[in-house]
């Protein structure tokens, strides 16, 4: 992609295509999952299944200092980030919800700018004309929200890039995979104690649909993305390892070209092909030698 490392490059494409598909499978797995609990389940499960193959592999346990900061960054990270999102879901559109997405690489930027790294005019040209495209792919959708919808997306914006540059510049991690099982491990609880405390219960029986969904999300989504993702913050510019915020809904209005029959027009393939400029530039941005490591 671009000339970029084999490493960085398909965790790039594992993030942009995992994802784009998570919205729907968030959306199928709510049918039958209450938010927090949806997400809390979804990372201890993955965390535990890390942890667990780390271990058959003979991996030491993180430190007790590793512990508390992985609570911390799965706090942030999962418990705001995805936990908010996942309860914004309830009471904000598909369309205005990709709009507030989009935000989140001007809030990684200047969450990151706090320790002096601000990116290259390149790069804000590529956020800029990212931003704009992926306002152009939503503009045909609903913005209809509810205030609170709003609130909770703005907090998950915040906790999830805030938690994202604490993860590499303030906190201490276990190294390797086991900081992500210990942190999705920790994240995982803290959002199933969150439900708990928000009265969330199951009602019903789960449907075959959520429980595949719920799968998908565990397997693809958290053991898969979530790891290229922590991988990407610790080593790309902020900028490139957030644009998967403008590529998401590309892929995710192609898959629903493709297995659900929905139409796309010409403001749709104009938008998409502003976003790949953007991710263009984005990528081109930095001299890679310097600033992208394999």
């Amino acid at each position: 992609m671009f000339a970029l490392p084999r490493l960085v490059a398909l965790a790039l494409l594992t993030v942009y295509l995992v994802w784009g598909s998570t919205y729907f499978a968030i959306h199928v797995a709510l049918t039958s999952f209450p938010p927090f609990m949806l997400m809390g389940t979804r990372f201890l499960a993955a965390g535990s299944l890390l942890f667990i193959f780390l271990k058959w592999r003979g991996k030491t346990n993180p430190t007790t200092k590793q512990w508390r900061d992985a609570g911390l960054v799965g706090s942030l990270i999962l418990g705001g980030g995805m936990g908010l999102t996942s309860y914004a879901q309830q009471y904000i559109s598909s369309g205005l919800t990709a709009v507030f997405i989009a935000c989140s690489p001007f809030v990684l930027t200047l969450c990151v700018g706090m320790y002096g790294e601000w990116p290259n005019r390149r790069e804000w040209m590529g956020i800029l004309i990212g931003f704009a495209g992926a306002l152009l792919l939503a503009s045909g959708g609903d913005f209809s929200a509810k205030p609170i919808g709003i609130v909770a997306l703005l907090g998950a914006i915040i906790c999830w890039d805030l938690g994202s540059v604490l993860s590499q510049r303030k906190f201490s991690l276990a190294p390797g995979a086991m900081g992500f099982a210990s942190e999705m491990l920790l994240g995982g609880v803290f959002l199933v104690v969150l439900g708990y405390l928000n009265g969330e219960h199951f009602v019903g029986t789960i449907t075959p649909s959520a429980w595949f969904a719920w799968s998908y999300l565990v397997v693809a989504g958290s053991l898969g993305a979530f790891t290229a993702y922590m991988y990407l913050i610790a080593t790309v510019p902020p900028a490139l390892a957030s644009s998967y915020s403008y590529v998401n809904p590309v892929i995710a209005v192609t898959l629903g070209v493709m297995f659900a029959g929905e139409k796309i027009g010409t403001r749709d393939i104009v938008a998409m092909t502003v976003i790949l400029s953007s991710v263009l530039l984005i990528t081109t941005a930095r001299n890679r030698a310097t600033k992208i490591t394999k």
